[in-house]
């Protein structure tokens, strides 16, 4: 088999690389069995595969017999050994140099998760490829790209390991850079506004950036879209005080980190004309409807993660976005890549990622219908059915064995013998008192029904998070909403909070509901800005704004996030009586 990664050290080729895909693909089960042997021979003297008596195998057959399923809680000891500066071969061969931080939105805090050189290389693989089938569908050469990424401060370990953000162990590796500029358009920003100490002064810099180079900007993207649209959202806050500094040359006070100031000073020029233009698009605007190709006419497509939690933000994007495509990135988690869209054409709700057999070992676990799983006994990645939803167990190169992921995803088909995988929600996020199992996608469902409802009345919601009540009796599902409009607007939020309720099909809820084991839900309005409140809280934990995710339910643990909540309360609706 050719080596993909080899290959692509010299020259980027878009159709090269996707000549490789097709390869890698057609026997996906022969890869899957080489990729395992390369990871178990590589590791072969880890401690922690030795403990479960391996003894050196690297057929499947002996591994699944060997290694059990684990959750990050199993390994966090091993890790922490490795953070602490434990140098024996403990989950890898090679040392870990790296700790990669998790967003914290799921668990309520970052977890630890091991990076290594060979995970950059999956990841260069990943940007290719996706790249590759990006360009061939909509070309770019010759601009730039209006990238909303932000860094977030690296430390060092007890053990003296870098430790930080995915995004930020990657934006600040020279591969990936170096990757970034042979396939891709440049970026408006330079490295100062990147890793900027100041989110919120990078932000700003960001949009000055792009609106200087309005001509040039072909790409606007993001880790994920909620980044996109608080950047677009403070742009209708700011965008005078940006034109100012446009027309006069003179970078607003507001930015004070010296380091961002000398670097905008080389990009900033007195330009009254350009000011002048870009006023008159706002202007010309209905309600910031169509905002991104008036602002940035040359632009091709939106690029970033779309899918699962940030589908709830689709509908605002496509109001800035006006006819232009919207792009879902790949899919991936702190701890490594799985698949890659190859079909960009594919709206965000339809999109699928065809699982890359050489970057990982993959299991699938099956999940019955009330989306618990059967006795675990997984099946490889070719053993997949069409239709069948599961949970995924994830092998890398960086020290996870048959690490349960926690997500769910539908086999929507295949890429050859590989599967195309639509992700379905967080196995783990669910809505519980009785019998009752909702989940993050259920709650978004009922979530948009109810919107719908608010848009009559020219409102939309901003952001959303829920939480189980169980202080009362009976528990009941408590959703906290941030709208545009009024939160003491009674009359047609009690019909949203009577919708939400509505609006929640699991079968055990709706029983649970008809009897009273379940309780009237309940809508707690928040003030303007509550969920930027949050955002602030997960920054100041060492989360990078791009890879902020909202979480969907509060639960007990996260205290902070639910005093932050609970403090922001003005007004709750409780549903009526449920028949």
């Amino acid at each position: 088999m050719v080596n993909m990664l080899d290959k692509m050290e010299e020259v980027f080729d878009p159709e090269a690389v996707i000549e490789e895909f097709e390869a890698l693909t057609k026997d996906a089960g022969e890869v899957q069995r080489e990729a395992l042997r390369k990871i178990l021979e590589e590791n072969g003297e880890a401690e922690y595969l030795r403990e479960w008596g391996l003894n050196g195998r690297t057929d499947p057959e002996s591994f699944r017999g060997c290694i059990p399923l684990v959750t990050h809680k199993d390994l966090e000891s091993y890790i922490q050994r490795i953070a602490d500066g434990q140098n024996s071969p403990i989950l890898t061969g090679k040392p870990i140099t790296t700790i990669s931080l998790s967003s914290g939105t799921t668990q309520g805090k970052p977890k630890f998760v091991p990076f290594n050189d060979e995970l950059m290389e999956n990841t260069l693989q990943i940007f290719k490829t996706s790249f590759a089938f990006r360009n061939r569908e909509y070309p770019i050469a010759g601009g730039k790209a209006l990238q909303f990424i932000y860094s977030s401060k690296q430390f060092m370990t007890k053990g003296g390991l870098e430790a930080g953000t995915a995004t930020t162990n990657l934006y600040r590796n020279s591969k990936i850079k170096k990757t970034l500029s042979e396939m891709q358009v440049p970026f408006c920003s330079p490295d100062e506004v990147i890793f900027g100490p100041d989110f919120h002064q990078s932000l700003y810099c960001h949009l000055l950036c792009g609106l200087i180079f309005r001509d040039q900007v072909q790409v606007i993207s993001s880790t994920f879209a909620h980044s996109i649209i608080h950047a677009f959202r403070t742009l209708e806050q700011v965008w005078e005080e940006l034109v100012s500094d446009i027309g006069g040359g003179v970078l607003s006070t507001r930015i004070t980190v010296p380091s961002v100031r000398l670097a905008m000073s080389k990009i900033l020029k007195p330009d009254p004309e350009l000011a002048d233009t870009i006023s008159c698009k706002i202007l010309g605007l209905n309600n910031w409807n169509g905002l991104i190709p008036e602002l940035f006419p040359n632009t091709k497509y939106i690029y970033g993660i779309m899918t699962g939690s940030m589908e709830p933000y689709l509908m605002k994007l496509r109001h800035y976005a006006g006819n232009l495509p919207l792009l879902s990135a790949d899919y991936g988690s702190s701890e490594g890549w799985i698949g890659v869209n190859v079909n960009p054409k594919l709206p965000p709700e339809l999109t699928t990622f065809a699982v890359l057999p050489n970057i990982g070992y993959f299991e699938f676990i099956p999940l019955d219908d009330d989306f618990n799983s059967v006795e675990p006994n997984p099946v490889g990645l070719t053993e997949v059915k069409v239709g069948q939803e599961y949970e995924i167990i994830v092998t890398n190169f960086a020290g996870l064995y048959r690490y349960r992921l926690g997500d769910a995803v539908k086999v929507k088909g295949f890429h050859n013998s590989t599967p195309e995988l639509q992700f379905v929600c967080r196995k783990n996020l669910l809505l519980t008192i009785n019998i009752d199992k909702n989940t993050e996608k259920d709650l978004q469902l009922s979530v948009e029904a109810a919107a719908k409802l608010l848009s009559t009345e020219n409102q939309e919601v901003i952001d959303f998070t829920s939480q189980v009540d169980t202080s009362t009796d009976p528990g009941h599902y408590v959703i906290f909403w941030e709208t545009s409009g009024d939160p003491n607007h009674h009359e047609i939020l009690q019909e949203c909070c009577n919708c939400l309720d509505k609006s929640f099909v699991d079968a055990g809820y709706m029983s649970s509901r008809k009897v009273n084991t379940i309780g009237a839900l309940e809508l707690r309005m928040v003030k303007k800005g509550t969920f930027h409140k949050i955002l602030d809280h997960y920054v100041g934990l060492g989360s990078a704004v791009s890879q902020f995710k909202t979480p969907r339910c509060v639960g007990p643990t996260n205290k902070i996030v639910l005093q932050i909540l609970t403090n922001n309360v003005v007004k709750s609706y409780f549903s009526s009586a449920y028949n």
